[in-house]
């Protein structure tokens, strides 16, 4: 199966029947991250949940695990717009699922492009390349 590269979240939920009208219920953690904005439209892929086996590393080239993977990858180019400074005055940006990457020398309100340098479990480093 391949995945698009604009998904901003993945979870799993009932779809549920309420009057005349069926309602799937996105978790407050999606909301809480900055994944998804209530009010806004979203286009929802369903993947039937029923007799499939949970993807393994033989299917998948992945070790499963119960955290989600970052959503970066080393090397990987991006286009990023700085929205805060750290602690040390690097620059942070956020992208798919609220994901950190740290940017070395990026002000507030830039939009950089950056090569992905580092990746951990809770945030990347990119450096600047434009």
């Amino acid at each position: 199966m391949e995945i698009s590269d604009k998904l901003l979240c993945l979870f799993s939920a009932e779809v549920e029947e309420e009057e005349d009208r069926y309602v799937v219920e996105v978790p407050k953690r999606e909301i809480n991250t900055g994944s998804v904005d209530p009010g806004d439209t979203y286009r929802v892929a369903l993947i039937s949940g029923d007799g499939e086996a949970e993807p393994t590393s033989e299917t998948t080239g992945h070790t499963p695990t119960d955290e989600p993977q970052p959503p970066v990858e080393e090397g990987e180019i991006r286009y990023v717009e700085i929205e805060d400074l750290g602690k040390q005055g690097d620059g942070i940006a956020r992208v798919e699922r609220g994901y950190v990457i740290i940017v070395p020398g990026g002000e507030v309100g830039e939009r950089v492009k950056v090569e992905i340098s580092e990746v951990k479990s809770n945030f990347a480093v990119g450096e600047i390349i434009e």
